[in-house]
């Protein structure tokens, strides 16, 4: 599989990164679905410690104990669990973060995590000291590069403007466009790599759509506007791309995209994602059908 460089970092990615988050905590089921993505040639695993509780990082942890080296873990902190409590609150601070980091490496069973991310972010976080705890955490050798996930165009402007990130992670996906005005050009001028979450849209972008459909639509699109663009889409690309293929590669496209990154319950949901991102690139006449067919948004909210 392709591998990116993520950034200016000497990271370089596979083009498809594992979300893990819906890997479950059963590690019968969870440890083949691994497999299947090494054997795919997956090196990115995406997790977080608000994941399960981190039995999601203790899951990774134990998995991968014998081939540290041959795999990128990237994490998140931000989201404080409270305790004997089911909801989390948010904490931004620079020893809230650096004591997340160190629990979090405890649960994964490694010295070091490749790629640490602010897991969401306001204009009213501290900012600057949330940056000086990942600037120390590098310079302390815990983690080797940091990041934020986050879509808000403010934020991301902000840490481009203050920090070292590599990367942003970012919902981005053919039904979701709002990064194409102003996230993907800014982050690519700056050598900021986007890795993108939800590249089939809750599974919206496979050729079985039909059975994903609800009253309730998605983002900016209602449940028929949804049937007719997704119709529409699987009948240009019949014979070409299957609807994920036409996905993952719309995104792939973008030169800000090093990374998409997809959930997979099983092995042949985790499969079915490697072949698509290893389909043929798409033309710039497909990138157009794709782009007249769908909704160009922008950010109003969550800025």
């Amino acid at each position: 599989m392709k591998k990116n460089r993520l950034g200016q970092s000497d990271l370089y990615i596979s083009a498809l990164g594992l979300g893990c988050m819906s890997l479950g905590t059963d590690e019968k089921t969870a440890f083949p679905v691994l497999e299947a993505a090494m054997e795919a040639g997956i090196n990115y695993f995406d997790t977080a410690d608000l994941y399960d509780l981190g039995q999601n990082e203790q899951l990774l942890g134990k998995f991968f104990k014998q081939n540290r080296e041959d795999i990128i873990i990237a994490s998140k902190a931000g989201n404080k669990w409270q305790e004997g409590k089911e909801g989390w609150t948010w904490d931004a601070s620079k020893s809230y973060i650096k004591e997340a980091a160190k629990n979090s490496l405890k649960r994964l069973g490694t010295d070091y995590i490749d790629l640490y991310q602010l897991h969401g972010g306001t204009l009213d976080d501290p900012i600057d000291e949330t940056i000086e705890a990942f600037e120390e955490l590098k310079e302390e050798g815990y983690i080797r590069y940091y990041g934020i996930s986050s879509i808000r165009p403010n934020v991301i402007r902000e840490y481009v403007k203050r920090s070292n990130i590599v990367s942003v992670m970012m919902q981005y996906s053919v039904l979701d466009r709002r990064p194409e005005e102003e996230a993907l050009p800014l982050l690519h001028e700056n050598g900021i790599s986007v890795v993108a979450r939800g590249p089939v849209a809750k599974g919206l972008l496979s050729d079985n759509f039909a059975r994903k459909l609800s009253s309730k639509g998605y983002m900016e699109y209602t449940e028929e506007e949804l049937r007719s663009t997704l119709e529409s889409l699987k009948e240009k690309f019949a014979g070409k791309h299957s609807l994920l293929e036409a996905a993952v590669q719309y995104n792939l496209a973008n030169p800000a995209v090093a990374s998409v990154i997809a959930g997979a319950s099983s092995v042949l949901q985790l499969q079915e994602n490697a072949k698509a991102v290893n389909s043929a690139a798409l033309t710039p006449d497909e990138l157009k059908i794709i782009q007249e067919a769908s909704k160009a948004s922008i950010y109003k909210d969550h800025r």
